[in-house]
């Protein structure tokens, strides 16, 4: 027997939502109603023992809720292959794999004096200069600095001009044979101008355009596209004069006879109340019968057959040009949200008098007024010019050459040129390639200065970034041992350098070690960042010796790598992120060996590739997932000073430390002031006991 749908949702009674009506309803956990199939169904618990009790046909949206249920993890998509209950989900987050934090802190380096440059050229001198915390971190963003500055955004004039072959254009098809143009001595933009004004040209038979069509030696292809744009316009309104005279005509043969004796007259109305470019008052039929939009549209579609027919002139004023409607002053209002902080702001010059300027006088002057020849002229230094344009640029948003607003009354002209003795330079050069064969100096300070980005950093400093990625459970240690504890104490607190610094010397100490553990704080410029290395007894080093690093096979394998599988997991599971990172490099079984603690201690990142389509656009897709490890060591609680002697101790052996002994007795200047106001003091004191001698009478 069969049953029409509407029977079927009567005799089942499901909802919308494809709960039943009571079951739709139901709250209540201890819910006794009897199973009836159209209206309830039976009641269960979880089977995933939750505690929670619904009935059978909520078990669907019961999942999506359920905190034991094992689903994956919220980072899935960005690489996480972790699935856990729903309870565990939050908790994960703290060390999940997928969820890595970019260290963004700011710190700022000014540049070298020029008369600082004693200390700095001896600390480089140095064969353990890369040892000293501050210098080796010095170096690394004078690196990044160099790298970044780009000498075609600089010295464009500088660049080396690549002569780019030329390319022959295929010719398009159509158009005139250019031996014609030159042997009637008339060229196409005087004949496009003789066919404007109404002079005859020759034109071309069917034949003679079959074969220029056939031709692909042809040239002038801006001309032809004019030309067809101009043919295409007069035969869209050729068009629509034909089909407005078809239907203006008059069907029936009985008045053909009238039609004839009116045409006339008939014309002069078609072209009174047309809207093609030829006919008389278009414009003012447009202005009257559309709207703006309308009319501007026409005019730049049409324009051209406009001008030609005299509807329009060629230099139309501003009155007679495009409609804009009623135009109304809007009132414009500025808010002041937020002011900028004045503590770390540049020095601004202010607007003066201009009556009490001094007076300025144009005059033109150019190297050759020195009286010096162009070979003889001193070449500028790369590293020193550059950065100093890259400050000019920075401070006052410009360059040194260019012409500069002083205020509303004057203007200051300039023309700075350089002379590098590497010049010409590369179009894709940066100041790094450029001294990559000069001996290495600093050039920037070894103090830094950390200013948030609320201030106004419009200065001659330059700015760098941490930019080192870390799971979010790795985030903090990484912040405050490296940028609290280090990099903010280099100056004076965890770095000790010599008072005499300033003269040359480059003696410095480390004060400070883990409390834990006896380790050295060391720079590494591979991993730009700041590491501990352990401190490992001599006698742990008895009987070790050096094997080849290129062996194949087992038995040539070193003491560590013999061990079992299980016992070096066990191992890894104690070392920190960097030093996994760095075993990892040691050798196939070590890689393998850390890719175990992979989803405990690393991270995992998605690597994203820029796709170029055929029709120009892009997209940017994630190629791979990759798997790393950070850069943060062992993460240390406390700091204990280190067993090391006093700064006094180098400064008896410094030799930029002179004593000056002197023998003689020195009179102080306030002694001499005694001896000149002695007798003015007795003076002070006789009248004194003047009056006490007349009070005591």
């Amino acid at each position: 027997m069969l049953t029409s749908p509407g029977q079927a949702r009567g005799k089942n009674r499901i909802t919308s939502s494809g709960l039943h009506p009571h079951c739709e309803k139901c709250h209540n956990q201890h819910c006794k109603i009897p199973v009836d199939i159209p209206t309830s169904c039976v009641f269960i618990s979880c089977h995933l023992q939750c505690g929670a009790a619904f009935h059978l046909c909520k078990e669907d949206e019961h999942r999506l809720l359920c905190p034991k249920e094992t689903v994956p993890c919220i980072n899935s998509g960005y690489g996480c292959p972790m699935t856990m209950t729903r309870q565990r989900l939050a908790q994960h987050l703290e060390v999940c794999p997928a969820s890595v934090i970019t260290c963004t802190l700011e710190w700022n380096r000014w540049p070298v004096n020029e008369t600082d440059t004693t200390f700095y050229r001896n600390a480089l001198q140095d064969p353990d200069c890369m040892s000293h915390l501050d210098l080796a971190m010095a170096l690394r963003d004078q690196k990044l600095l160099f790298s970044s500055i780009q000498m075609k955004t600089l010295f464009p004039e500088l660049i080396e001009k690549m002569e780019e072959p030329e390319v022959p254009l295929d010719g398009a098809v159509g158009g005139v044979d250019p031996g014609s143009w030159e042997s009637q001595n008339l060229n196409p933009e005087e004949m496009l101008e003789n066919s404007l004004n109404g002079e005859e040209v020759q034109e071309l038979t069917q034949e003679e355009r079959l074969a220029l069509a056939k031709s692909k030696d042809v040239a002038c292809l801006e001309n032809y596209g004019m030309w067809e744009r101009m043919f295409a316009k007069e035969k869209e309104g050729c068009k629509q004069t034909v089909k407005n005279l078809e239907d203006k005509s008059c069907p029936t043969k009985d008045k053909e006879d009238t039609r004839v004796t009116a045409q006339n007259s008939h014309d002069a109305e078609i072209v009174r109340t047309g809207l093609a470019p030829w006919q008389d008052g278009v414009l003012d039929r447009l202005r009257k019968e559309v709207n703006v939009a309308e009319y501007n549209m026409y005019l730049v579609h049409n324009g051209c057959m406009l001008i030609n027919f005299g509807q329009l002139a060629a230099c139309t004023p501003k009155e007679k040009d495009f409609v804009y409607g009623n135009l109304e002053p809007i009132e414009v209002q500025t808010i002041h949200s937020f002011n900028v902080p004045m503590s770390y702001r540049a020095k601004r010059s202010h607007l003066k008098d201009p009556s009490k300027l001094v007076k300025k006088t144009d005059q033109n002057v150019d190297t050759s007024d020195l009286g010096i020849a162009i070979e003889e002229l001193p070449k500028a230094n790369e590293v020193e010019t550059t950065l100093l344009c890259c400050l000019e640029r920075e401070l006052k948003g410009h360059q040194i050459c260019e012409t500069v607003g002083i205020d509303g009354l004057y203007v200051d002209f300039g023309t700075q040129t350089y002379d590098f003795h590497s010049a010409p330079f590369k179009s894709d050069a940066s100041l790094a390639d450029v001294v990559a064969d000069q001996p290495q100096n600093l050039h920037v300070q070894i103090q830094t200065e950390c200013v948030t980005r609320r201030h106004n950093k419009s200065c001659s400093a330059f700015t760098y970034l941490c930019c080192h990625a870390f799971r979010r459970d790795e985030y903090p240690w990484h912040f405050r041992n490296v940028h609290g504890d280090i990099q903010s104490c280099l100056t004076g607190w965890f770095l000790q350098r010599c008072p005499l610094a300033y003269l040359g010397c480059t003696f410095s100490q480390k004060q400070f070690r883990p409390s834990k553990y006896r380790a050295t704080v060391s720079y590494d410029t591979d991993l730009s960042t700041f590491i501990l290395q352990p401190d490992v007894a001599a006698s742990l080093y008895k009987g070790v010796r050096t094997v080849n690093s290129e062996r194949k096979r087992a038995r040539n394998l070193d003491s560590l790598s013999r061990l079992p599988f299980e016992i070096l997991h066990h191992i890894v599971s104690f070392l920190d992120s960097v030093s996994l990172g760095r075993l990892s490099q040691v050798s196939q079984l070590m890689r393998e060996v850390c890719c175990t603690v992979l989803q405990q201690k690393g991270m995992v990142s998605l690597k994203w590739e820029k796709k170029t389509y055929s029709h120009g656009g892009f997209t940017w897709r994630a190629r791979k997932k990759t798997w790393e490890f950070s850069t943060l060591f062992s993460p240390v609680d406390k700091w204990v000073f280190e067993d090391m002697p006093p700064m006094a101790e180098h400064l008896k052996v410094c030799p930029f430390y002179q004593k000056e002994i002197r023998s003689e007795p020195v009179a102080l200047p306030s002694m001499t002031d005694l001896q000149d106001r002695r007798g003015e003091f007795q003076t002070l004191i006789n009248s004194v006991f003047t009056a006490d001698k007349a009070h005591g009478q």
